[in-house]
Order: C-alpha cells, then sequence, then structure tokens
C-alpha cells in the first residue's frame, strides 16, 4: 500500500475516490453524492487546492481518501475530513496510514491539534478514532440537510504527541 498527496492535476482521481466514498457511506459526509457528482472538473482541481488530500493505493487502486484543513473556528487546529476505506481494506491499516498523513502534515503546519467530526451511530469509526488517541470534545453537530437528523460529535487528536496514538 501507498500513501500518496494529491495535486491539483489529480483532479479526476479526486472525483472518482470521493465519489465511491459518497455512494458506500452517504451519512458519513455533509456533501451528498448527487451534489459532488453534479461538480465541475474546477471544483475539484479548487479543493486539491485548498486541502491536502491523501488517497491510500494498493495495486494501482484507490482504496482511501482523507484530507485535511486549518480549522475554520479554531486557531491552532487542523481539521481531518473525507476520511474514508474501502469496504475490501478496512482492517489493513489503510486508515491508520491516511490518518497518520493528515497528522504529519497538520504538524508539519504548526497545529496543535487535529479534530474531527464523526456521527454518533457509527460505532467502527469512534472506535477507530479512539484506539488512535482522538478523545471527545464535548462539541456537537448535525450534518446539512437533508440529513440534518444525523448527530455527529467531534474528536480531537494531540499533535505534541509523537504518532497518531
Amino acid at each position: 500500500m501507498e500513501i500518496h498527496r494529491l495535486t491539483a492535476d489529480e483532479g479526476p482521481r479526486l472525483r472518482a475516490v470521493r465519489l465511491r466514498a459518497l455512494r458506500d457511506a452517504p451519512d458519513a459526509f455533509g456533501t451528498t453524492f448527487e451534489e459532488a457528482n453534479a461538480w465541475r472538473a474546477e471544483t475539484w482541481t479548487s479543493q486539491l487546492e485548498k486541502l491536502a488530500t491523501f488517497v491510500a493505493a494498493r495495486d494501482g487502486m484507490d482504496i482511501g481518501l482523507a484530507r485535511g484543513a486549518p480549522h475554520d473556528d479554531v486557531e491552532d487546529a487542523a481539521i481531518l475530513l473525507s476520511m474514508w476505506v474501502a469496504p475490501e481494506a478496512r482492517g489493513q491499516g489503510v486508515g491508520d496510514a491516511l490518518v497518520g498523513a493528515v497528522a504529519a502534515w497538520a504538524r508539519a503546519q504548526g497545529f496543535r491539534q487535529l479534530l474531527l467530526d464523526v456521527a454518533d451511530t457509527n460505532a467502527r469509526a469512534i472506535a477507530f478514532y479512539a484506539r488512535l488517541g482522538f478523545f471527545p470534545t464535548g462539541a456537537v453537530s448535525t450534518l446539512p440537510p437533508p440529513r440534518e437528523h444525523i448527530l455527529e460529535h467531534q474528536r480531537a487528536l494531540d499533535l505534541s504527541r509523537r504518532g497518531t496514538r
């Protein structure tokens, strides 16, 4: 398995893996498949210019995605976005490697913590993030319409510690 940071000219690759993630786990993301599928090529390029985007690949196939960005509301924090591992690759260390890549990027940018939002009903993801050292912050929210019924909570990772655990 390889972890690769996408560059601005890899919009079609981002589009393919992101649409696959949205089809697989529609209630895990703020964006819907329908919204993302309608985006023009420029939108995908713009995302690659704004977000540190990492994909996991094995045997020439993309099997995971994670992105990082400065947090909009917390000055010393980055946010982990779009985290997804293909069903056939789950439980094989792909998620660990992707979170590790985003955490390394965030540390290199000088951020002190890495935040994420996870659906309260996603027990597998919650357990995964807890194993990596993410702890609940107490902040809660919902996904945007039409899935505002899905409750989320925020978790944080202290980046001053080495590794993701």
